[in-house]
């Protein structure tokens, strides 16, 4: 069955590229900025590219924050992407600046033992199953990044990449998702984890609707 995913357009983020691999995996696309079509999706994903405090105004300006919350609090799927997983968390260390708090933790910059941002390929090591890939799996991504997320809870981490330190390039709590990296950009290993998340989308929306009365 198809699947219909909002993907919110906040005026920045490659949202051509995440679109193209969504419709890829077999799931109905709208980029949208109007609240009522993201409450009315199966999922969400919050590509996010820029400064922290300019990504969460602009969702303020649009009216965006309290339907994302809405998303979460009824348990669908939602991914955030690059920036979008770091608003996931409060404590912005960017310009002090507060976040969605859908997930308990911190956002800090890298170490300053490496350049930053880190641009380009880098390895993700799987430490639990999720997006149809297992504990022990890896795969190469794309980065672009100067802050990692510190999340509170460890079992959240879903996957382990390193740069001068390890840190976390997939979360997950219950129904919330964030990538680090670029799936959109990152050839066959993000097509093949896109593709496991809308598996796992397309999971929840199935048991959703067979739990609605006749």
């Amino acid at each position: 069955m198809s699947v219909n995913i909002s993907v919110i357009d906040y005026g920045a983020g490659n949202l051509r590229s995440i679109r193209r691999a969504l419709e890829a995996a077999g799931a109905t696309v709208t980029v949208t900025a109007d609240a009522d079509t993201v409450l009315a999706a199966d999922a969400v994903v919050f590509p996010g590219v820029g400064a922290a405090g300019a990504a969460m105004q602009r969702l303020n300006d649009l009216d965006l924050i309290a339907p994302i919350h809405e998303v979460v609090a009824q348990e669908r799927p939602f991914l955030g992407i690059c920036l979008g997983m770091q608003l996931l968390f409060e404590d912005q260390e960017e310009g002090s600046t507060q976040g969605l708090g859908l997930l308990q933790g911190r956002v800090r910059s890298l170490s300053s033992d490496v350049k930053v941002p880190q641009i380009g390929w880098n390895r993700a090591l799987w430490v639990q199953d999720g997006a149809g890939s297992r504990a022990g799996d890896s795969g190469d991504f794309y980065f672009v990044h100067s802050y990692i997320v510190e999340p509170d809870n460890q079992d959240d981490i879903l996957a382990v990449s390193r740069y001068g330190e390890v840190f976390p390039s997939i979360v997950r709590h219950g129904n919330i998702w964030g990538t680090q990296f670029h799936p959109e950009k990152s050839g066959t290993a993000g097509l093949q984890m896109v593709a496991g998340w809308v598996d796992e989308v397309r999971a929840h929306a199935v048991a959703n609707r067979e739990r609605v009365p006749a």
